[in-house]
């Protein structure tokens, strides 16, 4: 167990016996606990291989190339669509978690199968995903955004994409393409700035 990821066990409320129970079976299974993006993530050899996230309707472990693995249980679940490597297992209940915990543990030996394999989920390129309306005409106002858009890697550019795409109405659009200017202009992706949000909270919990 690592201290720092202690944070997030403790500050759970809803599903803090079912993650207490993620937790014993995970490392169990001989991986190293970090926090990332406010998670509990577990590695092997450095590499990501799954996390522990928590839901208003449930909690869930995520193998992050969940893709490329074996369902025999049927028990992955994408998402959403526009997630292409990770797959989710989800749990309303710590009875369910204790019920397949063996299954649990051969998924992740076999996560950390494909990891060593060196295997690597085909992702669909930036480009291909549709730019809103709304990004684009910002880009038309400030030049300077899209010149800092375009420097940023492929990944940052396709995850606030996906998130000024996702509000139905173009003035929720708009307020976030606003809302996130300042960080592309410092380069920052989305990501980034969500982890340092969560990490500045765990800090003041400390």
């Amino acid at each position: 167990m690592n201290p720092k990821v202690d944070w997030f066990f403790e500050k759970e409320e809803k599903w803090k016996k079912e993650v207490a129970e993620l937790r014993k079976i995970v490392l169990e299974c001989h991986l190293t606990e970090d926090l990332k993006w406010g998670c509990p993530c577990y590695t092997y050899e450095k590499k990501n291989i799954v996390l522990i996230h928590v839901f208003k309707e449930y909690c869930a472990l995520l193998f992050f190339k969940g893709a490329l693995m074996k369902d025999p249980e049927k028990i992955l679940i994408q998402q959403t669509e526009n997630v292409q490597s990770a797959r989710q297992v989800r749990f309303t209940s710590l009875k369910e978690i204790q019920s397949i915990a063996s299954d649990l543990k051969k998924y992740i030996f076999q996560a950390v199968e494909v990891e060593e394999s060196g295997k690597k989920v085909e992702l669909k390129k930036t480009k291909e995903y549709p730019v809103p309306d709304e990004l684009t005409a910002k880009f038309k106002e400030v030049p300077a955004l899209k010149q800092a858009f375009e420097a940023l890697t492929p990944g940052r550019q396709r995850a606030y994409i996906l998130h000024f795409s996702q509000p139905k109405q173009a003035k929720t659009r708009e307020s976030r393409i606003e809302k996130s200017m300042p960080d592309i202009l410092d380069g920052k992706g989305l990501n980034d700035v969500n982890e340092y949000l969560i990490r500045k909270k765990a800090a003041k919990n400390d």
